[in-house]
């Protein structure tokens, strides 16, 4: 249901553009989302107390994530099409190992590089014609590796804080920062556009899908997901996203779906497969290291 969500997003946003501008989408979608966290935290008594020590890590995470992440993929998105943007995020977590050897100096493998290798091939064979110029815009491209290397800042944060706090915790806390970054940066680019705008049923009906799905329900499933069957082989279904973008960008908005794309995005799906089942791989194999065989368990 995560990656159903996430993916249509990308189209739901395209379609609140015709109408919204990017600063006043990001700043409605947190705010609804807000509130519906406050009202799932106090039913459900969710909610944690955060540390005064821990502000800081708080606001820097919340200002690379959500601020600096959306702003790069909602303005990606401006420029370049769904299923182009889905895909460029989508490799963030090929990105990740590197971040992690450069950031933590842990290990970094040959399987995760060739990862990376293919998953870069993959999005340039989307990005480039075949006389390697740009076939997407590329003001949306950089904007969208801006949100891809703001999602990766983010994660050298979030790798402390979620020791102390939950996912529910954290996601509650930044869409609430998230709120007040965008506030100032709407009243000043994007109020005097915002009460002249008279939005149709489906770009309201999208809007608050986006809150209500995108934002808040979607990471809900998805900590439920991570819980239960673990993160390497729930990022394995998150790889599936850039398609449930294609076809949805196919059905509803009538994208075409050339060839280029096609393998493009079959390409990075398959760097990502290559590190996340070595991953999963790697961490069953420690699993079973450490379990005792039957004899040595008995005696």
């Amino acid at each position: 249901m995560a990656v159903l969500f996430w993916g249509i997003s990308y189209v739901w946003t395209t379609m609140v553009f015709e109408y919204y501008k990017p600063i006043t989408v990001m700043l409605i979608r947190l705010t609804i989302a807000s509130l519906l966290m406050y009202i799932i935290f106090r039913v459900k008594n969710l909610g944690q107390r955060v540390h005064r020590s821990d502000y800081k890590d708080f606001v820097i995470l919340s200002f690379f994530s959500p601020f600096c992440f959306f702003i790069g993929e909602n303005f990606g998105l401006l420029h370049t099409s769904p299923t182009v943007a889905a895909v460029i995020i989508a490799t963030i977590p090929v990105f990740t190992p590197i971040l992690g050897y450069v950031a933590f100096r842990e290990k970094l493998s040959l399987i995760n590089i060739l990862g990376f290798l293919v998953s870069f091939s993959g999005v340039m064979i989307m990005v480039l014609d075949f006389e390697f110029r740009f076939s997407a815009s590329p003001i949306g491209v950089f904007f969208l590796f801006f949100g891809v290397l703001s999602a990766l800042i983010n994660i050298v944060f979030l790798k402390k804080l979620a020791i102390k706090y939950s996912s529910f915790t954290i996601i509650g806390v930044q869409n609430i920062l998230g709120v007040i970054f965008f506030l100032p940066v709407f009243l000043v680019m994007d109020y005097s556009h915002f009460i002249t705008v008279r939005p149709s049923w489906q770009a309201v009906a999208a809007l608050i899908a986006l809150a209500v799905f995108g934002s808040t329900l979607a990471f809900m499933f998805f900590t439920t997901a991570v819980r239960s069957i673990g993160i390497a082989r729930t990022a394995i279904f998150a790889n599936m996203i850039p398609v449930v973008t294609a076809i949805s960008s196919f059905l509803i908005l009538g994208e075409a779906l050339d060839l280029s794309k096609i393998i493009g995005m079959m390409v990075v799906i398959s760097g990502l497969l290559m590190t996340q089942v070595s991953r999963l791989r790697n961490r069953n194999r420690k699993r079973m290291a450490n379990y005792p065989v039957s004899g040595q368990k008995n005696k």
